[in-house]
């Protein structure tokens, strides 16, 4: 039998006859007022199989305590007929009694098994998704007090203000890229004027020496002439 005892607690006991004749059967034991067996006595035939239950009234159980409590499971073959069966006991030989002695163990169960019991009486959870209802409560196990509440909202406010200096770092180089761009196309711009201007300095002399020539022209002309 297995605990707790604060409940009545059965157990039940499969009798067969493996014979080919009827067998009486009847149940007997040591605490009768401990106990209620269904049934207690009656007749199984040939082949057949009966299951008794036996029930364990409520008690105080004492771990310590050895249990003493017995059952014996009395048989005989039946007569061919049989009209009382207080007679066919009274009137049975004791070499034509069979007995089967049982000894009753209590067992409570462990803190596992308690658990696991207390889990599978449980009923299983129902998810409402009606919005009737209003939102699901939240469970304990998440819930924030003041403390974790003011720092989670201190890192945010922290969070909050590198990502601004980040974006101002960001922009900054940004803005320094571009001007770094716009120096380097004005340099390049820059070097072709000069060029020309060089260009244009060198001009001069192929005039000078137009002019040069003009004039020893004009001195010979001018010595022919005369």
């Amino acid at each position: 039998f297995s605990g707790p005892f604060t409940d009545v607690v059965t157990t039940n006991l499969k009798l067969r006859n493996p014979s080919d004749r009827k067998v009486c059967f009847k149940v007997k034991t040591t605490a009768p007022r401990r106990y209620c067996v269904r049934p207690n006595s009656g007749i199984i035939d040939p082949g057949s199989s009966v299951i008794v239950s036996v029930m364990l009234q409520p008690f105080d159980y004492d771990p310590n305590e050895k249990s003493k409590h017995k059952f014996m499971v009395q048989t005989t073959y039946a007569p061919p007929n049989i009209s009382d069966m207080e007679a066919v006991w009274k009137e049975a030989k004791p070499d034509e009694l069979m007995d089967s002695k049982l000894r009753c163990v209590f067992e409570m169960p462990n803190e596992n098994d308690k658990l696991n019991d207390i889990d599978a009486s449980k009923p299983a959870p129902v998810l409402n998704t009606s919005k009737q209802d209003g939102p699901m409560p939240k469970p304990h196990s998440v819930s924030l007090n003041d403390t974790e509440t003011r720092k989670l909202v201190e890192e945010c406010k922290r969070l909050q203000a590198e990502i601004m200096k980040l974006t101002d770092e960001n922009r900054h180089l940004r803005d320094e890229g571009l001007r770094l761009r716009k120096v380097a196309h004005s340099d390049k711009s820059g070097s072709p004027t000069a060029l020309t201007l060089r260009d244009n300095g060198s001009n001069p002399l192929p005039s000078l020496l137009v002019v040069i020539a003009a004039i020893f022209v004009g001195f010979f002309l001018g010595k022919f002439i005369l």
